[in-house]
């Protein structure tokens, strides 16, 4: 009796090649990077705190997350911890390749390195507000403004205004109303500048609370 021949395998998908690991991190790398440039640039960031303006709120080192879509689908608010780009003009980038960019905004949007050009304080008036610090106290509108989260509340702050808020503008300070940059240096900023809501501080975990 003939000898039964076996029958052959059944055709399938041919098995795709994996690339080479020397090939594939590289790749791997530059994904992660566009990915993070896409959400910093669109979405979120961490944002670094550089200076101690917004103590004892944010300590020096501590990082926030910055939503860049709260004021898209809703309103500045006072009381809302903002940041936005440097008001002073005249603040150039350095020059840099492309490489050097995406590992600048890699570190910014994780938050290993504070933002060139941002600033992050409170806002205190909105637009057609009237600000001014009067006998040490802070008014809004007339009205002397209650505020927990200041450093030393309990200290007179030097007298200025008022100053009428313009309607495409805030008026913005550091919670560290003695040692910080801000709107009774600058003036008041453009609401195109902001960047985002800060809204959450997420290192180091034992400072973790909402803004």
């Amino acid at each position: 009796m003939p000898e039964e021949s076996s029958p052959a395998p059944p055709a399938g998908k041919p098995k795709k090649k994996q690339l080479p690991f020397w090939i594939e991190l590289p790749m791997l790398i530059g994904i992660a990077l566009i990915v993070a440039v896409v959400i910093k640039t669109f979405l979120f960031q961490a944002f670094f705190i550089p200076s101690s303006s917004m103590e004892d709120t944010l300590q020096i080192d501590d990082r926030v997350l910055v939503s860049k879509v709260s004021y898209v689908i809703g309103d500045i608010e006072q009381g809302d911890v903002i940041v936005f780009d440097d008001p002073r003009g005249g603040f150039e980038q350095p020059e840099e390749g492309a490489l050097e960019s995406m590992r600048r905004n890699l570190l910014e949007s994780i938050g290993l390195s504070a933002p060139q050009s941002e600033f992050i304080k409170r806002v205190i008036g909105l637009p057609g507000d009237t600000v001014e610090a009067k006998d040490g106290e802070l008014l809004v509108n007339g009205v002397v403004q209650v505020e927990p989260y200041r450093k030393q509340p309990g200290k007179p702050i030097p007298d200025f205004g008022p100053i009428l808020v313009p309607q495409t503008e805030l008026f913005v300070m550091g919670d560290n109303r003695f040692a910080s940059q801000d709107s009774r240096y600058f003036g008041t900023i453009p609401i195109d500048t902001v960047v985002g809501h800060a809204f959450v501080i997420i290192w180091p975990p034992s400072n973790w609370t909402g803004l």
